[in-house]
């Protein structure tokens, strides 16, 4: 358990120093200029480079509403901008209709596909498809282990299984002895993960619960009946933002004491956290997702590169407690955390 969580802090550390010399250079005077420069540029819809005006397509397992996903879009979107890409956006929480709007895309020859895995035998044949077309392809957030299996040029998100492990020894750390992982999303693998990396490092008991995440009152009254069976539990783990709030509203109305923990970062998982109605979460920096996943493939087209060396480019897992909220508050209203 220690090893695992001082891999999470050593990534924690690479990502807080790449940030740090980020900052670093625009300090001087030259820097700010440029970065006044920039934004102009984003204010304006101009990008910073003369490169050809390519297509890009980002295909991703989102539900409708997922504020997650939002953010996500929202970096890809701000990377297109600047690299002068028409950026294209489309997505399902059904494997077979995600797979055929990577086919729509291919089919509009585009140049570059950004694509979720979180269900990835549905997406393996189309993907191989976009290859053969010539099509080069980043996957994000979801499908790291398929992702070169796929052809993929790199993946872009967090080790979810690490993401997991890390959740259970902050589970350790708080004391916590009997938690509950809920699952809403029927045969995404990366929330397996999660899960599973959690029940490896927690002490305690972690045990499973499937929610119809795509009915929120059903999510809230499968959680209050789990608590009202089993007062026990002392540490309720959702796996997004949006979920968290249901867990907390179960807690109240089953008058539990468990403590409510969630995957992933918004405005109102940050206010909660300030205000301590949640424990932790963990951020896999969304926008980070999108952005890097849209600057890699212009800089794929533009220079030849390819960033990872095989293996993914990881944003997180960062533990975030009601101690960073506040300071990272201004980033999430804004829809960039």
């Amino acid at each position: 358990m220690a090893r695992a969580r001082t891999g999470v802090r050593a990534l924690g550390a690479v990502l807080a120093a790449v940030l740090g010399a980020s900052l670093a250079g625009c300090s001087s005077t030259g820097g700010k200029r440029a970065e006044e420069a920039r934004k102009a540029q984003a204010a304006a819809g101009r990008s910073a480079v003369t490169t050809p005006r390519w297509t890009f397509a980002m295909v991703t397992h989102s539900g409708d509403g997922d504020t997650f996903w939002d953010i996500v879009q929202n970096g890809a979107e701000q990377a297109a901008v600047k690299d002068n890409i028409n950026f294209l956006y489309s997505h399902s929480d059904e494997g077979q209709q995600q797979a055929q709007l990577v086919q729509a895309a291919i089919d509009k020859k585009v140049d570059g596909l950004i694509v979720s895995l979180a269900k990835p035998d549905a997406m393996k044949d189309v993907i191989v498809k976009a290859e053969k077309a010539g099509i080069p392809v980043i996957t994000v957030n979801s499908g790291s282990e398929q992702s070169k299996a796929y052809g993929a040029l790199t993946h872009i998100g967090q080790d979810e299984t690490i993401a997991g492990e890390a959740v259970g020894d902050e589970l350790d750390r708080r004391g916590k002895k009997k938690a509950l992982c809920v699952l809403h999303e029927q045969g995404n693998v990366g929330h397996e993960q999660r899960c599973a990396g959690a029940k490896k490092t927690f002490a305690g008991q972690l045990q499973n619960l499937y929610v119809d995440g795509t009915n929120m009152p059903d999510v809230q009254a499968s959680i209050e009946a789990k608590l009202q069976a089993d007062p026990s539990i002392d540490s309720v783990v959702t796996l997004g933002a949006p979920f968290a709030d249901a867990a907390v509203q179960a807690r109240k109305t089953a008058e539990s004491k468990a403590e409510v923990d969630t995957f992933d970062l918004n405005a109102k998982v940050a206010t909660a956290l300030t205000a301590g109605t949640l424990g932790f979460a963990v951020d896999q920096q969304p926008y980070l997702q999108g952005y890097e996943a849209v600057d890699l493939l212009w800089l794929h087209k533009y220079n030849a590169d390819v960033l990872g060396g095989g293996r993914p480019v990881l944003t997180g897992p960062q533990i975030i407690t009601k101690n960073d909220a506040a300071e990272l508050q201004k980033y999430t209203e804004r829809g960039t955390r």
